[in-house]
């Protein structure tokens, strides 16, 4: 029932968001202001969401990979890898709606000196090492403990990347959106719209890692009973 009612509200917050966008808010910039064409600056709303829902799967990770190494309950190294997985494709879409956004702000997909590219790239690298890790190892408790660790240090990359357009903001031309001097959110429409799409993607976030749990759950059961029948 829970899975159902979640699965539904996840597909009406997202068809909502997605009216709110294309109909409802304004262009969040000036359009003189634009080097491409002002529309494509729409990609906003979908990018800051997108890459805070990241920031929050890999955040589940760091938890994930605590809770592993305290209990030993095999059910948070599930999460963990879950989490992993969509956070993943999440900091990858990061990656390509911000290289369409700068495409029309500044005129190239790809700023090489800009310091929160340049970070985002480490942050999706980091984790893609991470899932490489997992693959490499067979045995089960120590592909756990060791993700876990990873886990742990490797979501340091994530404040690093949140954090990198405050702390060097002399090498990088990306806009402060969130937080003290954010200047990329303005007016009742656009914060209200970009609250909406991140929530939608937040909950789709929730309904993918359950539906990834539940796989990984009888991944691990099928390889268990081959283990089994090899003794």
């Amino acid at each position: 029932m829970f899975k159902k009612t979640l699965f539904s509200v996840t597909a009406v917050a997202i068809v909502v968001s997605i009216y709110l966008i294309f109909f409802i808010a304004p262009i969040p910039i000036n359009p003189m202001d634009a080097a491409g064409d002002p529309i494509n600056f729409k990609i906003f709303y979908f990018h800051v969401p997108i890459a805070s829902t990241a920031y929050f799967a890999f955040a589940i990770v760091f938890v994930s990979g605590i809770m592993y190494l305290r209990t030993k309950r095999e059910i948070w190294d599930t999460r963990a890898v879950a989490a992993s997985e969509i956070g993943v494709v999440f900091a990858a879409l990061t990656l390509i709606t911000g290289s369409l956004w700068a495409r029309s702000a500044w005129g190239e997909f790809w700023v090489s000196w800009d310091v929160r590219l340049n970070t985002s790239l480490v942050l999706f690298l980091t984790y893609v090492s991470y899932l490489m890790v997992r693959k490499s190892i067979d045995e089960p408790e120590k592909r756990a403990r060791l993700s876990a660790v990873f886990g742990i240090f490797g979501f340091m990359s994530v404040p690093l990347s949140f954090l990198s357009i405050r702390l060097w903001n002399r090498a990088t031309i990306h806009p402060v959106v969130v937080g003290p001097g954010g200047g990329g959110i303005s007016g009742d429409t656009v914060i209200g719209t970009v609250l909406v799409n991140a929530i939608a993607f937040i909950l789709l976030l929730t309904s993918l890692i359950i539906l990834r749990m539940e796989n990984e759950k009888l991944t691990e059961e099928i390889a268990v009973i081959k283990r089994t029948k090899n003794l």
